[in-house]
């Protein structure tokens, strides 16, 4: 057994490259599994810095001089963040809380409804089979209504992390913006001075993370402007929050748009009951998604990441699992890291005779 090890360590450990480089995985590793809500304003920065970033070489490449490039993106990027934190969120959170009051008449519309199918279609549905699923909604509602409560308990401390991130964010942002040479100068320091597995595997994570990230702010963009606009022409109730949900969804992709689905379904529900505006309303969301997954995504994204469904799918169950939201927000560009790595990582010869 030690032969085997002795043996893989020498075929893909021998480099020193290789061997501080995996040591830096595996600290990474550790750090997110046992600090992750205390780095996890860095991990914000980190993503609103690539964002900008390119914003940042754009007016570069217009001859405007690096330094004013960084001060008038860092303005725009306050402005934008000013008008979400004073006027977008507000207003959401309040159409949220106004949803939420409704969440009980929407389940008892829905139950009412739901005991209509077997008079209806008694080939279909039968009393035992609607009962069950009005029982499995009921827990689904109480389970929800416990969720609320604890959340509004912690809410104090939730508010307060809110705040220090709010400030913290913004500042780390601007030095990341102002000082990026310098700071990537720092980390080349640490590291060995022949890296060639390294310098490929940033070379082609610095390109696909950077446009990863821009596209999918814009295509959350484009999304939600879509969504309200389908929504707010079909005269759908909540048509802003339902568009917000249904822009956000697609950061986690395929199941994203399952979730969302069930709000849009109910508020229809409520609002007209089974018929023609709900089959509209579910048709303009199914057409969303459809357009969103097999025009708009191939458009920003092209040949950014090269990453069949079912590695994403697992990739989401994975790092979800592991670190909550945070896994489940930064799951495609892990995938798309250890997808680099592999690609890179130096494969050994078959030394041994052939038989």
């Amino acid at each position: 057994m030690l032969r085997i090890f002795n043996d893989m360590y020498k075929r893909y450990f021998s480099e020193e490259e290789a061997l501080v480089f995996t040591l830096l995985i595996i600290i990474g590793i550790i750090v997110m599994m046992t600090l992750g809500g205390v780095v996890a304003p860095l991990l914000w920065s980190l993503v609103f810095s690539f964002i900008l970033q390119g914003l940042v070489n754009s007016l570069v490449r217009m001859n405007v001089s690096y330094r004013l490039s960084v001060y008038l993106t860092y303005l725009f990027f306050l402005s934008l963040m000013l008008l979400i934190i004073l006027v977008l969120l507000p207003f959401t959170w309040g159409r949220l809380g106004l949803f939420i009051d409704e969440l009980p008449n929407m389940m008892s519309q829905l139950r009412t409804s739901l005991l209509l199918l077997p008079e209806n279609y008694p080939d279909l549905f039968t009393e035992n089979q609607i009962q069950g699923w009005i029982n499995s909604l009921q827990n689904a509602l109480g389970q929800m209504g416990q969720s609320v409560l604890s959340y509004s308990v912690s809410s104090i401390t939730r508010l307060v992390t809110l705040l220090v991130y709010t400030i913290l964010v913004p500042i780390m942002v601007f030095f990341m913006l102002k000082d990026a040479d310098k700071l990537l100068n720092w980390l080349e320091n640490w590291l060995p001075e022949k890296r060639p597995i390294m310098a490929q595997i940033w070379q082609e994570m610095n390109g696909q993370l950077a446009n990863y990230i821009r596209g999918k702010a814009l295509e959350i963009v484009i999304v939600t402007v879509c969504s309200y606009v389908v929504f707010a022409v079909l005269g759908l109730n909540y048509s802003v929050l339902l568009a917000f949900m249904t822009g956000f969804s697609v950061i986690i992709p395929y199941v994203g748009a399952t979730v969302v689905v069930i709000p849009v379904f109910l508020a229809a529900l409520f609002q007209w009951g089974l018929g023609a505006d709900l089959n509209q309303v579910m048709l303009a969301y199914i057409v969303l998604q459809m357009l969103d997954g097999n025009l708009l995504v191939p458009l920003i994204f092209s040949e950014t990441v090269k990453l069949h469904p079912l590695a994403i799918i697992t990739a989401i169950l994975f790092f979800g699992g592991i670190w909550g939201f945070w896994g489940v927000f930064f799951a495609i560009p892990l995938a798309t890291f250890i997808k680099a790595i592999i690609r890179a990582w130096p494969v050994p010869e078959n030394t041994g005779d052939e038989a």
